[in-house]
């Protein structure tokens, strides 16, 4: 038995190694990574993996080597199917036929696919092509719009700062595109961009709601994007007769940047707090929430499902009208989450439930809502959070617009690729064509349904179910969709591994800031296995990583409907499950517990998972919570990865920097540590390192070695700032001081105050943590009792 054992355990080993190459090079050429990476080849085996077959794919994800394709793609000709054309098809040259696997329907090619032969294919049909990019003749009626919705109850060092940042983003900006400007604090105004004798504003009441037909009619717009209403037609013939009229309808507050540069930037310029007076007890009466609804209003009539994009920029929370988070008097605070826990947030629902109608308004016209909110206290995003997660927009939170942070985050939201396109995508549709044996459950991410019903979407809905197509109306290449997945078919209709993959096809597409629509496919197939003949061959397919925020986007999915203990539970039955099922061990024996290498990283992720601030709301503002599990759910797999366990690189005399486990035994004097969250990058000295730096030693000549070994973790921290949206937070700090308590909150306390006998010395190196919670050693040995019980 032990001799199979260990077999067996080599020919995962191997296996392992080999999916670990097919992971990363998929994960490079398709931009995907899936669960399991062979298939269960029934409903119920598949159940049995505990961790559903599900996939994180970057639509956008960066190639350089796709071919130029101008032409449309050839689409299976069953109205049901429509799958696309691509390397998995057997093709006949003779005939000049190929069947679509998706449906085993023959399709005949087009006239122009006439030379086709086995050795003059065309792109869509080479297997390193499996993901490509079709560039359709079909234009975009219209450039982008941009709609800047900017908040002046901030003070005047944040107020100028913001002003020079969207003077800034004007040369920015694609120079096609279309431009508009809402300001609001006590009262809304929505500047008119074609008046440029003096400034003029129509001026809303900040604590009404308008619908969309009563912002149509009060600026105008009753006749269309570029006709007047009713009530300005005399005036317009009487402009006309005059040798030329003012512009009329969108073409007063929408204007292009090229036309508007000079009168936006005069505006902006001259822009002024809010005149309304502040007691010292008071907070500002600010808006926030009739400005946002009278943006989507303008948008919705003017420009619906074009690429719109509003930018929406606030100092602080909602204090009037709809939306409103808290009331103006400065006792009254913000609600916590013992608040929420407790019922005592009287605003947040009213306002949850607004915010939630006007995302979906928003995403019903295809517009990309961008919440930039910089304060030292919450400004409400935990209730304006649905308005980025539905419309695939940004969420900066930071404490000031006067920072190097925002600056540098809102200059990279413009950036471009080599090719000279603007990363940012529009008006995305997403659809998910799968075969016969497979269904599509849902999606997790920045998107929201488009209610397709097909063969294939299944009755079983985690996340954003019940479509096999959902909207994204921003999107660029960092932008990462979680979708999952069961198997239909039943134990009793066996398939044939080697005739049978199965096979999902991932469709979007989308608008560029250029006005063209690009059609991106992505056509992926994995292996089907017998669980019950080959189990180590499935396991051997596990990733890990992808499973672990898989799991996690479940987890927060579930944190934002239920109580926070009830997802832990949740999340620590579906580990023992997993262990019950993968582990190597002898009944009611933990010593004898083992996991493959392709399971043995998994708990610990879950570990950190269960004290991470997606899950853990204690020490964090509702607003930092939304904020965070609003970045975990657009990023891919190494990002999230290192939001859930962040990276620890060790810096010493002993050579050069190595990864070191996220453990207090890590930190050492003689050591410096650049831990990456995500959200932070701290540079921690030890304590003899701190106390030489202090000295000045690096200042000294013969003290160069000291003098590169301080500048190594610095230099590799810039090359992550440079490269990270949004830009971190940049730490450096010295052991003991007040800020190294954001290492030692993340590293795994296995040397705690209560370790060594009290406040004794640690012994053998590391760091003491004040704290009672359970370490990874201690959480391990709990698994491993719980993994090898035969008690349910």
């Amino acid at each position: 038995t032990s001799h199979r054992r260990q077999r067996t355990r080599a020919l995962s080993n191997m296996a392992a190694a080999t999916f670990q190459e097919f992971q990363d090079d998929a994960e490079d050429r398709d931009g995907i990574r899936f669960s399991w990476n062979v298939f269960p080849s029934s409903r119920l085996e598949a159940t049995r993996m505990v961790v559903p077959i599900s996939a994180l794919y970057t639509p956008l994800k960066i190639r350089e080597d796709l071919p130029p394709i101008q032409y449309e793609p050839v689409v299976c000709a069953k109205q049901s199917c429509r799958a696309i054309l691509n390397p998995y098809c057997p093709i006949d040259c003779g005939t000049k036929r190929w069947i679509c696997l998706f449906c085993k329907q023959q399709n005949q090619f087009p006239a122009h696919y006439k030379d086709i032969a086995p050795n003059n294919l065309p792109a869509e049909l080479i297997q390193e092509f499996s993901t490509i990019e079709y560039t359709l003749p079909r234009a975009a009626n219209t450039p982008p719009v941009f709609l800047l919705v900017l908040d002046t109850c901030m003070d005047e060092e944040d107020l100028q700062a913001i002003k020079d940042s969207l003077i800034m983003s004007l040369s920015l900006i694609p120079q096609n595109a279309i431009v508009g400007l809402i300001t609001y604090g006590t009262v809304v105004q929505v500047h008119e961009l074609s008046f440029e004798e003096c400034a003029k504003s129509y001026v809303f009441r900040g604590t009404k709601d308008f619908d969309s037909a009563a912002v149509k009619d009060m600026l105008g717009l009753a006749g269309g994007r570029g006709q007047p209403g009713p009530h300005q037609q005399q005036g317009q013939q009487q402009g006309q007769q005059g040798g030329g009229g003012p512009a009329f309808g969108a073409a007063r507050f929408l204007q292009p940047i090229q036309d508007a540069d000079l009168t936006l930037t005069s505006i902006i310029e001259e822009l002024q707090r809010d005149p309304w007076p502040v007691g010292s007890d008071k907070r500002p009466l600010r808006s926030a929430g009739t400005a946002l609804s009278i943006a989507v209003s303008l948008l919705e009539s003017t420009y619906p499902n074009a690429a719109t994009r509003i930018l929406f920029f606030m100092g602080g929370p909602c204090t009037q009208g709809p939306g409103m988070v808290v009331g103006n008097e400065l006792r009254e605070p913000i609600r916590s989450h013992h608040d929420i826990e407790k019922d005592n947030a009287k605003y947040m629902k009213k306002a949850i439930k607004f915010y939630e109608a006007l995302a979906k308004r928003a995403t019903a016209a295809a517009q990309v809502v961008d919440v930039y909110a910089c304060a030292f206290d919450q400004v409400g995003l935990m209730e304006m959070k649905s308005l980025c997660n539905l419309t695939g927009g940004h969420m900066i939170m930071g404490d000031s617009f006067n920072t190097s942070l925002f600056k540098q985050t809102f200059q990279r939201v413009f950036q471009k690729d080599p090719r000279g396109h603007f990363y940012m995508g529009f008006n995305a549709a997403v659809e998910v064509r799968t075969s016969m044996e497979l269904k599509v459950c849902g999606a997790i991410g920045p998107c929201s349904s488009l209610n397709a019903k097909a063969v294939n979407v299944s009755e079983n809905e985690i996340g954003v179910g019940n479509t096999n197509k959902w909207r994204v109306c921003g999107i660029d290449p960092m932008t990462t969709l979680a979708f999952y997945f069961e198997v239909v078919n039943q134990a009793n209709q066996p398939i044939n591994p080697d005739q049978q993959r199965g096979l999902v096809q991932f469709v979007t597409q989308f608008q560029r800031a250029s006005g063209q629509r690009v059609l991106r496919v992505t056509t992926v197939a994995r292996a089907w296995a017998d669980a019950q003949m080959n189990l180590p061959y499935i396991a051997s397919s596990f990733d890990q990583e992808a499973a672990a925020v898989l799991m996690a986007r479940i987890a927060v999915h579930r944190a934002e409907n239920d109580e926070g203990p009830d997802v832990q539970r949740w999340l620590d039955r579906m580990l023992i499950r997993v262990c019950q099922k993968f582990g190597d061990f002898r009944p009611e024996d933990p010593q004898s517990f083992n996991l493959s290498p392709t399971f043995s990283l998994y708990p610990q992720f879950m570990f950190h998972l269960r004290r991470s601030q997606f899950l853990q709301v204690f020490n964090a503002s509702p607003d930092e919570s939304s904020y965070y599990r609003h970045k975990l759910n657009r990023e891919d797999t190494t990002k999230s990865l290192i939001m859930i366990q962040p990276t620890l690189l060790s810096y010493s005399f002993d050579g050069p920097p190595v990864p070191v486990l996220l453990d207090s035994s890590s930190i050492a004097p003689d050591r410096i540590l650049l831990l990456d969250t995500f959200f932070h990058i701290l540079i921690f000295h030890g304590e003899t390192i701190a106390s030489w730096r202090k000295l000045n030693y690096q200042e000294q000549p013969e003290h160069e070695n000291f003098r590169q070994l301080l500048l190594a973790p610095t230099e590799d921290a810039q090359a992550i700032l440079q490269d990270r949206f949004p830009v971190p937070r940049y730490i450096d700090c010295d052991q003991g001081g007040s800020q190294a308590r954001f290492l030692l909150s993340k590293v795994n306390p296995s040397q705690t105050h209560q370790s060594f006998g009290g406040y004794g010395d640690a012994g053998g190196g590391g760091a003491r943590v004040f704290t009672d919670d359970v370490n990874l050693q201690v959480f391990m040995e709990h698994l491993r009792k719980l993994a090898v019980s035969q008690q349910k």
